[in-house]
């Protein structure tokens, strides 16, 4: 598969947070603001990009070389934990105003499933190297993608007459179902 086709394919028609629903969590809670859901989609983005790097390295060089890959699940969520807190560490200390906005969710990203996902489906599809940074990115740009679409459409509800049963959560579950479907309409595309 050629690297557009899993870049393409992980934006869109694999978008792992409207196609497989992972990182729902943050994708709830942070789409309230456009700015603050672009600066998670960034730290997810971010965050994929390194853990994948490392846990290719870390699988391939280590696990593998041992025979000893069911530990993958452990050592690839105590690199994830690593790599969040150095992002948290800089976030902090450079956007401080980000860092407030994100909250809890920040350090979130630790257990967020997308990452944990995204490194588990890049040693199920034996990704090569080069291969799996650039599913990491098309993974982390398609989750911003995604949380930045939703923050807008959010900013737009403000306006809508929503049932009172419906706000909050409940007409933001419906609008990512919808997404969705939308995603999955390129399906007949490209499949990673």
């Amino acid at each position: 598969m050629t690297l557009f086709a899993i870049l393409f394919a992980t934006l869109f028609t694999n978008n792992i947070a409207l196609t497989y629903f992972l990182g729902i969590c943050p994708f709830i809670a942070v789409s309230r603001d456009i700015k603050t859901a672009w600066g998670m989609g960034c730290a997810v983005t971010f965050v994929m990009v390194i853990t994948a790097a490392v846990n290719w390295h870390v699988y391939h060089l280590l696990l593998v070389r041992f025979h000893v890959e069911y530990l993958q699940y452990l050592s690839f969520i105590i690199v994830i934990a690593a790599m969040v807190q150095i992002v948290e560490i800089v976030v902090e200390r450079f956007f401080p105003i980000l860092h407030i906005n994100m909250g809890v969710f920040l350090p979130l990203i630790t257990v967020n499933c997308a990452i944990l996902g995204l490194s588990l489906f890049m040693v199920l599809r034996d990704y090569a190297f080069v291969h799996g940074l650039v599913f990491a990115l098309g993974g982390g740009m398609g989750w911003t993608l995604a949380i930045v679409a939703m923050a807008g459409l959010r900013a737009r509800l403000i306006f809508a007459d929503v049932p009172e049963a419906l706000e909050g959560p409940g007409i933001t579950i419906i609008i990512a179902g919808i997404m969705s479907l939308a995603f999955m309409g390129f399906a007949g595309i490209v499949s990673a």
